[in-house]
């Protein structure tokens, strides 16, 4: 394979999980991105972000060596599992590859187990670790034929490349050649040891298979959501399920850093943290289709994250609940197709989001309603906690839902999502659930919706706006229109959603979550463009189903399924004019897009028939 060779696009790349770390299987055989000890452990396969000298571990036919001229493989999971298989057919064979993660074992691994299908294949297994993100060339050690040590010093322990075949090491590289037939299989993994010098006690490849095979199975069988769409929607939810950090409850918002919003720009983050928002909105999907205890997981989690960070709490944490995320560049990665810088950590970790305790009280209130009332009580607590700490803070203006780099302003949705976090407090403690100053939140609920329908909107166009005294459109404007805020027969709510449609709308049926200024500086503080950003599409689904549009709302279902790649992912963002998926893959947001878009149809179509309401012609009184 010639050292020079990059990534793949976006979309060719498959997520293996275990609940701790993840690693992208390209459509070629492949691994281009390996976090095995966790989410935001530092990658041990960089290609993605860089070239091949990074890291990566190919496997597959020798004479595909020559990418060009191979025939595209067929790749799945299988059924309702996130074990990922490639076929080849060649012209002496067909050979199948295996690719997983095991969850809930000792030491994190991945394993590769090929098949022979029909024939004689021959195979190539090379497999170039390179710890710190592609900086390091670490030494191997050979502890017999089918057992090479990998140092990662910086790490505090060993990687142990075990094979059924003899390996070979070379310069760093360790390889292999060998031919399967028919009904013969050959397995590989990689597995992470901390501090031990001897390699994990290995159970048999097959038996490592039917483990992980089962495991997903079983937790796909508990699924509640019986739509025509089902397998569309299990997808997504085994995606969510796999950036869940099972040793904490955690959830990332996705497994990789620096993938771009525009190829070849600088708006490249890391996500391998777990947002509050992120956490709340997948933890809600999740509780919506049969996995209520993992949505509580993670409100444990939250509880004792925030726990550690006294006074105001933070956007995001790391999934072992700890505040580090120091944002650096690194300098010596060229970036996804020159994409620079790479970042690492996320700068935007310190900022003020109001919206944020809106979205938890949300969400915990959800949950609260779900558990009943005799457990209740102790989620309605943190929500009356969220109320007391936004009480003094509401009236500032913050980075809002897109944490912009750009000046706070007084972003609407930030102020609608204070009212949420008021209204749900308030709502517990009428249960009885909570104390608190019910009189005086209940004026303070008040007092923010009259300033919200005074500043926030604009009469002349029946539209609330992105902040106050603006005329532009943000589609986090339709999350709100979501929440409860105002009755959705409301003209208002139906005003915004037809705004945002029309004015953020394009041809390709999506949105843009709002308008950038290409060269110039835009209102997140940013040059340059980007894709279109999924889960704005998927908010416009769900409003559309509460208004009462049920047709529309499964058209762009439709539109924003249509975009999933072969094996059911969705990046980040979508640039139609190219074709292609952007941003980090694969997201959170855009798979419980497709998940809560579902649900709000089906319940939407459960009560019958559907009157489509529609707003006074802008001008007309609110």
């Amino acid at each position: 394979m010639p050292a020079e060779d990059g990534p793949g696009l976006i979309e060719d790349y498959a997520l293996l999980g275990d609940q701790r770390g993840t690693a992208l299987v390209r459509r070629t055989g492949s691994i281009d991105w390996l976090c095995l000890q966790r989410f935001d452990a530092d990658a041990l396969f960089a290609r993605l972000l860089g070239t091949a000298d990074h890291g990566f571990w190919d496997l597959a036919p020798v004479h595909l060596a020559d990418a060009s001229a191979a025939p595209v493989p067929v790749r799945r999971y299988v059924d309702t599992t996130m074990v990922h298989e490639i076929e080849w057919v060649t012209e002496t064979g067909v050979v199948r590859v295996a690719d997983f993660m095991v969850p809930g074992v000792e030491a994190p691994q991945v394993v590769r187990i090929v098949t022979g299908v029909q024939g004689d294949v021959a195979m190539r297994s090379l497999l170039r670790t390179r710890p710190e993100y592609g900086l390091v060339v670490p030494r191997l050690d050979r502890a017999d034929r089918r057992h090479v040590a990998i140092d990662v010093p910086a790490a505090g322990g060993r990687l142990w490349a075990q094979a059924t075949v003899p390996l070979q090491t070379h310069d760093g590289d360790v390889h292999s050649c060998f031919v399967v037939s028919e009904g013969e299989t050959v397995a590989f993994s990689l597995a992470w040891r901390e501090g031990i010098d001897v390699p994990a006690p290995q159970p048999a490849p097959d038996a490592l298979l039917q483990y992980t095979l089962d495991h997903w199975r079983e937790w796909a069988d508990r699924c509640t959501y019986t739509g025509d769409d089902r397998a569309d929607v299990l997808r997504s939810l085994l995606a969510l399920s796999a950036l869940i950090y099972a040793p904490t409850g955690a959830i990332v918002a996705a497994p990789t850093t620096s993938l771009p919003e525009e190829i070849g720009g600088d708006r490249n983050w890391d996500y391998r943290a777990s947002w509050l928002r992120d956490g709340a909105f997948a933890a809600t999907a999740l509780a919506r289709c049969g996995y209520l205890d993992q949505a509580l997981a993670w409100t444990d989690w939250v509880v004792r994250s925030c726990a550690g960070t006294p006074g105001r709490r933070r956007i995001m944490y790391r999934v072992d609940g700890t505040t580090d995320l120091r944002e650096e560049a690194l300098a010596h990665l060229p970036g996804y197709e020159g994409s620079a810088p790479v970042r690492i950590g996320n700068g935007a970790a310190d900022q003020l989001q109001l919206d944020v305790y809106g979205e938890l009280a949300d969400a915990l209130h959800k949950f609260a309603l779900d558990i009943g009332p005799d457990a209740a009580p102790g989620i309605a607590a943190v929500i009356v906690d969220l109320a007391m700490e936004l009480e003094p803070l509401w009236t500032e203006p913050d980075m809002g839902v897109w944490e912009v780099r750009g000046p706070r302003r007084h972003f609407v949705h930030s102020k609608v999502m204070a009212w949420v976090t008021i209204d749900r407090a308030i709502q517990v403690i009428e249960r009885s659930w909570a104390t608190g100053p019910l009189e005086r939140w209940t004026a303070l609920r008040e007092t923010i919706h009259a300033e919200v329908c005074e500043e926030g909107f604009d009469p002349e166009r029946n539209t609330f706006t992105q902040f106050y005294g603006s005329r532009e459109l943000d589609a986090s404007l339709l999350h709100a229109m979501l929440t409860g805020f105002l009755p959705a027969d409301d003209k208002r709510v139906i005003g915004t959603i037809e705004a945002v449609q029309r004015e953020l709308g394009t041809d390709s049926g999506l949105l843009l979550r709002y308008r950038t200024e290409g060269e110039h500086v835009g209102v997140d503080g940013l040059s340059g463009d980007e894709g279109h950003f999924l889960i704005c599409t998927g908010w416009l689904a769900e409003c559309l189903a509460r208004i009462g549009r049920v047709d529309e709302a499964q058209a762009v279902l439709a539109t924003l399924r249509s975009l999933r790649n072969d094996v059911g992912l969705l990046a980040e963002e979508y640039d139609p004019a190219a074709g292609r998926q952007l941003g980090n893959f694969p997201q959170a947001f855009s798979h419980l897009a497709v998940i809560l878009a579902a649900v709000a149809i089906g319940t939407a179509s459960a009560g019958g028939e559907h009157t489509t309401v529609t707003a006074e012609p802008a001008g007309a009184a609110p």
